[in-house]
C-alpha cells in the first residue's frame, strides 16, 4: 500500500479530487431553511408587540361593567349608563344589589362628592384632572379650565353647588364655578396640601397641610387667608372638615391625634392624643355636630364626642372596630346619621348602622383600594371612587329588604322598635336587660344627655353669681 501525500488529499484545483464539504440538507416538506434576523429587528418587533398589547388592556379591561359577564367586548362610550337589571358581583346570592360604573379617568380616582340635588358627581383623580359628571347617565359632563399639570390628591363642592375647590401635588388650592367651569382663583402653598372641604355655609375653605403639620383657613370669596395654623399636629394632616355650624374644624393626623380648631376664638377646643394605635386617614361630623367619625390604618371606624373627647367605646359600636381587612381610606354619615359609610384597603365599602354599630352589607366589585365615598342626600344612592381607575354607584335604597340584610339582624337578635322623639325606626337587642323601656334611638338618648350636661352646667355656673347677689342684699 503506497504512502499518501498532502496533495493526493487535498490537490488543488488542477487535481481531479475536490476537497470533501458536508452534504447539503434537503429542507422537510420543501420549507426554506433557517434563516437568522438581524437583532435590531427583533428588538423593534418585540416593542411594537408590547404597544398594542398595551393598547389591548387600557381599551378593554376597564370598560367591563359587569364583573360575572363573560363577554369582554368594550362599549362604545367609555362611560357607560347603568343597566336597569345589573347584579353586583358579590357572587352571594343573597346581596344583590343594583350598580353603575363610572369610567373615564386615566389614573386612581382620588375623591369623589354629590351636587347639585344628587343629579350630578365630582371627582378628582392622578390623571391631572377634576370632572363633573351625568349621575344617571354616567357621562362626563365638563372638565374644568387651568386645571393643575400635576395629580390631583382631593376636591370639594360647596353646599349650594356653586363652586368647587381642589389640591394638587403642585402646592396649590384652585377654585372654579361650577356651572361655567371658569377658574375664579388659585393660590400656592409653600408646601404640599392633603386635603380641602368647603364649610357648610360657604363662606371658608379649608385645607390640610404636610410640611407645616398644620390647616389653612381661607375665605371663599377673596381668597385672604383667616387662618394658618402651623405645627398643629405632630406630622402631617391627612384629613380635615367643617362641622356643620361652619365654626369649628376637625382635622387628624399621622401622628394619630384628633383636633378641633374654632374658627371664631381662633384657639384649639380640643385634642385627643392616641385616639388610634396607627395613622388616621380621615374624618367627618354627624349633621348634628355632637359627634365625629375618624377611620384609621388600624383597620377601625372609631365615633367621638366632641364636647368631652369620649371615645364611644361600648355597646354595639365595638364591632366598628373590626369591618375591614385592611387600612380605613374614608368614612362618610348619612344625613340623618342613621347609618355610616365606609372604604377600605381591602378594596370594599362598607355600610353600618350607626345606631347599634352593625356591617349591614359589604359592598365588593372594585379591583383595588377605595379610596373615598359619599352618600346622596336622599340616601339612595353610596358613591365611591377607587384606585383602580373608576367609580361606581351603589342603589341602596332597598337594602333593608336584601336578604343577607335581614339575615344578619336576625342573627344579631336586633328588634326592631319606633323612635318616641324622631319617629324613626330604631333597633334594639333582645338579649337587652330593659328592652321594652328603651323609646328612643341612641342619637336622640345621646342628645337628651348632651342637652342635660349642658344645663346642669350652666346651673353650676349660675349658683355662685346668685348666691353673692343674695349676700350682697
Amino acid at each position: 500500500m503506497g504512502r499518501k501525500t498532502y496533495s493526493s488529499i487535498y490537490p488543488d484545483r488542477r487535481g481531479k479530487r475536490a476537497p470533501r464539504e458536508p452534504p447539503p440538507v434537503a429542507p422537510a416538506d420543501g420549507a426554506l431553511g433557517r434563516r437568522r434576523l438581524p437583532l435590531g429587528t427583533l428588538v423593534k418587533a418585540i416593542v411594537v408587540l408590547k404597544r398594542l398589547a398595551a393598547d389591548i388592556r387600557r381599551g378593554h379591561i376597564l370598560p367591563c361593567l359587569n364583573p360575572l359577564t363573560t363577554e369582554q367586548k368594550a362599549p362604545e362610550k367609555r362611560a357607560v349608563a347603568m343597566p336597569e337589571k345589573t347584579v353586583w358581583g358579590d357572587q352571594e346570592p343573597l346581596s344583590k344589589i343594583p350598580f353603575q360604573i363610572l369610567t373615564g379617568h386615566q389614573n386612581l380616582v382620588s375623591s369623589c362628592h354629590f351636587c347639585v340635588n344628587d343629579t350630578k358627581i365630582l371627582s378628582s383623580s392622578f390623571d391631572y384632572t377634576v370632572k363633573l359628571w351625568d349621575a344617571m347617565e354616567g357621562t362626563v359632563i365638563r372638565d374644568f379650565d387651568d386645571g393643575p399639570k400635576t395629580p390631583v390628591l382631593a376636591c370639594s363642592v360647596t353646599a349650594d353647588s356653586t363652586r368647587i375647590a381642589a389640591v394638587a401635588y403642585d402646592k396649590t388650592l384652585r377654585t372654579w364655578d361650577l356651572e361655567t367651569g371658569k377658574l375664579l382663583w388659585k393660590i400656592k402653598h409653600g408646601g404640599f396640601l392633603t386635603s380641602c372641604n368647603f364649610s357648610p355655609d360657604g363662606k371658608y375653605v379649608v385645607s390640610g397641610l404636610d410640611v407645616d403639620h398644620g390647616i389653612c383657613i381661607i375665605e371663599a370669596r377673596n381668597a385672604m387667608t383667616v387662618s394658618h395654623i402651623k405645627d398643629h399636629h405632630a406630622r402631617s394632616v391627612t384629613g380635615c372638615c367643617f362641622d356643620p355650624d361652619s365654626q369649628k374644624v376637625a382635622s387628624v393626623s399621622l401622628d394619630k391625634s384628633i383636633k378641633i380648631w374654632d374658627v371664631t376664638s381662633q384657639a384649639t377646643l380640643l385634642t385627643i392624643n392616641k385616639a388610634h394605635t396607627n395613622a388616621i386617614s380621615s374624618c367627618c361630623f354627624t349633621f348634628s355636630g355632637h359627634f365625629l367619625c375618624t377611620s384609621s390604618w388600624d383597620k377601625s371606624l372609631k365615633i367621638w364626642n366632641v364636647h368631652t373627647g369620649e371615645f364611644r367605646n361600648r355597646g354595639a359600636c365595638v364591632t366598628l372596630m373590626h369591618g375591614h381587612e385592611g387600612s380605613v381610606s374614608s368614612c362618610q354619615f348619612a344625613r340623618d346619621s342613621s347609618f355610616l359609610v365606609s372604604g377600605g384597603f381591602d378594596k370594599t365599602v362598607a355600610l353600618w348602622d350607626v345606631g347599634e354599630g352593625y356591617r349591614k352589607l359589604s359592598l365588593k366589585g372594585h379591583n383595588d383600594w377605595v379610596m373615598d365615598v359619599a352618600i346622596s342626600n336622599n340616601k339612595k344612592w353610596v358613591l365611591s371612587a377607587s384606585k383602580d381607575r373608576t367609580m361606581r354607584l351603589w342603589n341602596i335604597e332597598e337594602i333593608d329588604q336584601i336578604p343577607l340584610v335581614i339575615k344578619c339582624k336576625k342573627n344579631l337578635g336586633l328588634r326592631v322598635n319606633q323612635c318616641e322623639a324622631c319617629e324613626k325606626p330604631f333597633s334594639t337587642y333582645d338579649s337587652d336587660v330593659f328592652p321594652k323601656t328603651v323609646t328612643k334611638c341612641v342619637f336622640c338618648r345621646m342628645d337628651a344627655s348632651l342637652s342635660a350636661e349642658a344645663s346642669s352646667s350652666s346651673e353650676k355656673k349660675d349658683s355662685p353669681t346668685k348666691a353673692g347677689r343674695l349676700g350682697n342684699k
